[in-house]
């Protein structure tokens, strides 16, 4: 008969167990954060029950709620992926959070790994609770799913690589300033709410350039008209992530 061998044994735990409790933790934060659950669930359900049953916008034909849930959808990407993960990064680089972190067994990957998944796991719930909000409302989607989802996994790059470019160079109070006006301008001219065929032409392709432009765009090609996989949003999407996540790890600053 051998002893029971209770001696400890000290380490890390494996790599994905880490980045999973991690994310877990971020994604708790996130959904107990009024405020944060404010910007990414309550405003996108209030524009969409809201603008869907008054007649306060013209959709240039077509059922309103058609054409608002892709907007929605595409805005609620956008205020997770990069309003609220640049002010939360931000506050957590003032109060060296992000540094201890980073000095910890997870390491700095695998924290920047973990705030995506994070990310991912908030907007799974934002995109049940408005796809249910859409279908009570009257909406019947027309396109594939699946292109609905390639083009929020690429919105969601481009967001956070921008999120985390601006969280990581700003100081807190500018990053809080800017992300909550860069989400009040793009609300207002990416083609959320209103189609981009009420601006003047010249400025269009401007806005279809805009991440935001192109994920509504896309979204509203796929859901609501029943289009193949738009390649053009998607190649903008793509071009958005790869260009802002370089930046991110040449540019940002744990400290």
């Amino acid at each position: 008969m051998t002893a029971l061998d209770l001696t400890p044994a000290p380490g890390a735990a494996p790599f994905p167990r880490m980045v999973l409790a991690q994310a877990g933790a971020e994604m708790r934060a996130t959904l107990r954060n009024g405020e944060q659950l404010l910007l990414t669930l309550i405003i996108p359900v209030l524009l969409l029950t809201g603008f869907s049953l008054a007649p306060l916008i013209d959709v240039g034909g077509g059922r309103r709620v058609d054409f608002l849930v892709p907007g929605v959808l595409a805005l609620a990407v956008m205020s997770t992926a990069f309003t609220g993960q640049a002010i939360a990064t931000g506050f957590e680089r003032r109060y060296g959070v992000l540094k201890r972190l980073g000095a910890t067994p997870l390491s700095r990957s695998g924290l920047m790994l973990a705030k995506t998944a994070a990310v991912v796991g908030v907007e799974l719930v934002q995109a049940v609770v408005i796809v249910a909000v859409g279908l009570a409302l009257g909406w019947r989607p027309h396109g594939s799913f699946l292109g609905a989802a390639l083009l929020i996994v690429a919105g969601t790059a481009a967001f956070s690589g921008l999120g985390l470019l601006m969280a990581g160079t700003l100081r807190a109070e500018a990053t809080l300033a800017a992300a909550n006006l860069v989400y009040l301008v793009l609300l207002g001219v990416g083609g959320v709410m209103f189609p981009l065929s009420a601006f003047p032409e010249g400025v269009r392709p401007v806005l279809e350039a805009l991440p935001i432009g192109a994920l509504t765009g896309g979204l509203r090609s796929v859901l609501a008209e029943g289009a193949a996989l738009p390649l053009v949003p998607l190649a903008v999407l793509a071009a958005w992530a790869v260009l802002s996540l370089a930046l991110v790890s040449r540019t940002f600053r744990w400290e």
